[in-house]
């Protein structure tokens, strides 16, 4: 139930149309009302059961003083013009009243739509925010294709489930009280009974309710790991065929997908059940209501008439479809709040690495980078032991290892893309964690072993993050970059569409652009993550030259296996088992004979 009222804060920013929809709604509920409770007097009128009103008593705003009023008006007809006018007169005020009442509704359903769609539209950028904000970290931990279900299907779930009902919240109870207070006005004694029935229909719902969450919340996480199954698959469809595994990932999605279907077929026999369930309570209640009340109208002492029976009846078929459509909605909710709880479980999810209370913005980097006695660990378990390093501005420092040593993870500490344990990484002798992290990250530029592009024109690819860039600035990245020859010769030069992750360009391609982006953003500090070990000959040197240019000038921290890229760095960091084991240039550690000189050797012989 707290979760529930939680999405309620959505509505807050359009607390003003709402009032308006609760307008349009008491309009329509009123005309709706006043156009059935005339029926009892027209039909007393018309068969002569009570007599013609000469007389009546000053107006006010009740049910009664309406039905007077309505009852000396139509006798007055009668007396006039006879009862045949009078049919006539009272079907055209019927008629006039169910237009308004419709006009009104329609105008609800239109105000609602409004409201309905924004608050989906908030829901979902809220989720987006959050799931950008969120540290690395939690995606370790989680499914790509489970948070995109929760961004998409969860959503909509919550759109078709929840907010959609909302309309029946906001309306069906206005409605039954309506015209509930009206029966009670007519007959307190009979409608006193019905009331009685109300907690055995609400019994009967709840149960069924309640499993029909579990099921919904079974098929919601089912839903989420198919997608993941999903998104694996197209990511490595290349290793797929590859390997001839086909079968293999097709048995597997198969499996699950089986598994879904079960758990949707049993969830819809349940939620089908809410409308039969309803109607058969409904008509249930109807029958006693026949019963009871037509044995009042029988009776000698009777205080209901046939008229004010038939009425009885009228108004109370119009509860039976309120109170039909407010248990749909208890149904769609809970079910509904399983796709709710997902996307809570984002949305709730601390963003650990953010901004501290004294943060401040900088200016680009003037004297170096430390590592001062730096430890991190992940689960428990240490990754970096008692890092040391100085990294002067302007200068090129190398980190070189066996894989696993922590060198990717020593350069995703700098940008804060993960926090250290213990220890502290300052710039300019300001602790990182002080800096504000836009101005942190703006002074840095990545290229990553696997360049990261998008699937757009390779012009907002390099400008990506420089919003204001010019045609000028981003061509001469390019021409430093050595990638302005090959984008030329494209189908539609820099506007050319490069596909999913740069499908249409080669890997050598790929890293230009991604180096190209670094160029036009000008940071004063590079992070470059093997950014050459993937390509083949021709490619690596002409990315290593875009590179070297990339570099002039600039502080750069460098991660590579091929040790022939780095041998002019201005330090060479050797890392093992997370901890730095050795560190010079390339011609001091040679002359070590240590682990640097056994991995040029193994280097050498490859």
């Amino acid at each position: 139930m707290k979760n529930f009222l939680g999405i309620l804060r959505y509505l807050i920013p359009y607390k003003g149309i709402s009032i308006g929809y609760v307008i349009t709604v008491l309009f329509s509920i009123i005309f709706s009302v006043v156009s059935l409770t005339m029926l009892i007097p027209f039909l007393s009128l018309l068969f002569g059961t009570q007599e013609l009103t000469t007389t009546v008593d000053p107006f006010s705003f009740s049910v009664k003083s309406i039905t007077d009023h309505f009852s000396y008006y139509l006798s007055q007809i009668i007396i006039e013009k006879g009862k045949n006018q009078a049919l006539v007169i009272i079907c055209i005020f019927i008629i006039s009243l169910i237009l308004l009442k419709n006009l009104f509704f329609w105008t609800s359903q239109v105000v609602m739509a409004t409201i309905r769609n924004h608050v989906i539209r908030d829901l979902r950028l809220e989720i987006f925010s959050k799931v950008i904000r969120l540290p690395l970290s939690f995606y370790n931990e989680e499914r790509k294709g489970d948070i995109i279900a929760r961004m998409t299907t969860d959503v909509q779930e919550v759109e078709n489930s929840i907010v959609n009902s909302l309309v029946v919240f906001f309306k069906e109870p206005f409605t039954i009280i309506a015209f509930v207070g009206t029966m009670f006005f007519i007959s307190p004694k009979l409608t006193f009974f019905i009331m009685l029935l109300l907690p055995l229909t609400g019994f009967v719902i709840n149960k069924i309710a309640r499993s029909l969450k579990r099921k919904s919340d079974q098929g919601q996480k089912k839903l989420g790991f198919l997608l993941s199954i999903i998104e694996e698959t197209m990511t490595g469809l290349r290793i797929i065929k590859g390997f001839g595994a086909q079968d293999y990932v097709e048995e597997k999605f198969k499996g699950h997908n089986q598994d879904l279907t079960k758990i949707m077929i049993k969830l819809h026999k349940r939620r089908s059940l809410s409308s039969p369930v309803s109607e058969v309570l409904g008509v249930m209640v109807l029958v006693v209501v026949l019963f009871v009340g037509g044995k009042m109208v029988l009776g000698e002492d009777s205080t209901l008439s046939a008229s004010m029976f038939i009425g009885y009846i009228a108004i109370f078929s119009q509860v039976i479809n309120p109170a039909k459509s407010l248990s749909n909605a208890i149904y769609n909710i809970i079910k509904g709040m399983s796709s709710y709880d997902r996307i809570l479980q984002i949305l709730n999810e601390p963003i650990t690495i953010k901004d501290s209370p004294n943060a401040q913005d900088v200016e680009p980097l003037k004297d170096k980078i430390q590592f001062k006695n730096v430890s991190f660990s992940y689960k428990e378990k240490e990754v970096l032991s008692n890092i040391n390093l100085e990294i002067p501005k302007g200068e090129t420092i190398a980190l070189v290892g066996q894989s696993g040593a922590g060198k990717s993870t020593m350069a995703d500490l700098l940008p804060r893309f993960y926090d250290i344990s213990n220890g502290e990484i300052t710039m300019d002798g300001i602790p990182i964690k002080e800096i504000k992290l836009k101005s942190l990250l703006s002074q840095m530029g990545i290229v990553t072993q696997d360049p990261i592009l998008f699937n757009d024109t390779i012009f907002n690819n390099i400008a990506f993050g420089v919003p204001h860039a010019t045609q000028e600035q981003v061509e001469n990245a390019s021409r430093i970059a050595n990638a302005h020859d090959f984008i030329v010769k494209t189908e539609d030069s820099y506007q050319t569409i490069i596909g999913d992750g740069g499908g249409r360009l080669s890997g050598g391609q790929r890293q230009r652009i991604s180096i190209a982006r670094a160029i036009l953003k000008n940071p004063p500090i590079l992070i470059l993550d093997e950014a050459t070990s993937a390509l083949d000959t021709e490619s690596e040197r002409l990315v290593q030259e875009a590179l070297n240019k990339l570099m002039e000038n600039r502080t750069t921290l460098v991660i590579a296996h091929r040790l022939s890229t780095i041998q002019h760095a201005h330090k060479i960091v050797v890392m093992h088992d997370g901890e730095i084991k050795e560190t010079g240039t390339h011609d001091e550690l040679i002359s070590q004979d240590g682990i640097y000189n056994k991995l040029c050797k193994m280097q050498s012989f490859t």
